[in-house]
């Protein structure tokens, strides 16, 4: 009667062919432990010759040594320069990785910033507390807009803050207002009077926003001034005629 083999093993089995089998099942009649030894090494070097891809893998000689052990049954008993496994491995379950079992109570932020309030809300000192409340509502802000395409008043990231720290984050509008709004990076430094605190998260601005607020503007008509007080027109050097 054939003897039934495990999924695993019939693979093995027509990866290396039947004879590569038979010659595993030989080495299990053999009593000389030196001789089982040195004829398991010549399987193993004729399943490497059998199945030469196997040398791209990490770690190749090792796993034919485990494929030879699993032909076997595990029952082979050799002097092996690996510890000799089988396809147990294979046999284990993961790990389950632990999912989160509910979402963010609000979509258009995420966990991140409901991390983010946890830690406002912890915060001892209020001076502390609300600078970092109004930078999380400029967050926020930018966030909803990025998920709805439309513009949410800062009443709204008022209400959504004071849900998401559970009542312990209460900004009040005169507030927001006096900080420059969540629409604006630059209030709540300037208006502080201490300048940008170290480690305070801040929203890259674009370019020309940048330079309208330093007032420079940066456009054509300061390069024109300064084209003209070099004797230049149109940023290039006047063509002088041939002597």
């Amino acid at each position: 009667m054939t003897e039934t083999l495990s999924p695993q093993l019939e693979l093995l089995v027509r990866e290396y062919g039947q004879n590569t089998f038979h010659l595993a099942q030989q080495l299990l009649t053999m009593e000389d432990r030196a001789e089982r030894t040195k004829r398991a090494t010549q399987v193993v070097q004729l399943m490497f010759r059998l199945n030469p891809g196997v040398r791209e893998q990490q770690d190749y000689q090792h796993k034919l040594w485990n494929h030879l052990y699993a032909m076997t049954g595990n029952k082979l008993e050799v002097d092996a320069p690996f510890q000799l496994v089988g396809l147990e491995q294979f046999n284990n379950k993961p790990t389950p990785i632990g999912y989160p079992t509910k979402g963010p109570k609000l979509r258009p932020y995420g966990k991140n910033v409901e991390e983010m309030v946890a830690k406002a809300a912890a915060m001892e000192d209020a001076t502390e507390r609300e600078q970092a409340a109004l930078t999380i509502g400029r967050v926020m802000k930018f966030l909803h807009r990025m998920h709805s395409k439309d513009v949410p008043k800062d009443v709204t990231i008022i209400k959504h803050m004071r849900d998401l720290s559970g009542g312990k984050i209460t900004l009040e509008q005169a507030q927001v207002d006096a900080a420059g709004g969540f629409d604006t990076m630059t209030g709540t430094a300037s208006q502080a009077g201490g300048g940008a605190r170290q480690g305070a998260f801040v929203v890259p601005q674009p370019r020309a926003d940048r330079e309208q607020r330093r007032g420079g503007g940066g456009g054509k008509n300061d390069r024109d001034r300064r084209d003209k007080r070099r004797g230049k027109k149109g940023g290039r050097d006047q063509q002088q005629p041939p002597q």
